[in-house]
């Protein structure tokens, strides 16, 4: 199994930058793709990014776009989400997930573990 613990939220405010980080332990790192999710409170758990087990691929939700960026250092056995130009409707807690090769990645039942979250709020 692997344990994922994210850091990095807080309060921004809008037009601002925040870094969230998701440090792996456990199972091999490098040998997982890696997921960004967040959940605003009463809404559903919504795709942000997506990362190969090599960091040569990266997928973006639509809204984020241009915003975010998704990186790995597998060395660290970490996995990084800059976020730039925050929005209020960036508001929800970011999750990071692990998947073990199984469905394409973007969707919340795609991935095997999860880490317990991280609180980003952006003020307007």
């Amino acid at each position: 199994q692997v344990q994922l613990v994210e850091s990095g939220g807080g309060l921004v405010q809008a037009g601002g930058s925040l870094r969230l980080s998701c440090a792996a332990s456990g199972r091999t790192f490098s040998m997982y793709p890696m997921g960004w999710f967040r959940q605003a409170p009463g809404k559903e758990r919504e795709f942000v990014a997506a990362i190969s087990a090599t960091g040569g691929n990266t997928y973006y939700a639509d809204s984020v776009k241009g915003r975010f960026t998704i990186s790995r250092d597998n060395a660290k056995n970490t996995v990084f989400l800059q976020m730039n130009s925050l929005k209020p409707e960036d508001t929800a807690v970011y999750y990071c997930a692990a998947r073990s090769y199984r469905g394409s990645g973007y969707y919340a039942t795609d991935y095997d573990y999860w880490g317990q979250g991280t609180q980003v709020t952006v003020s307007s």
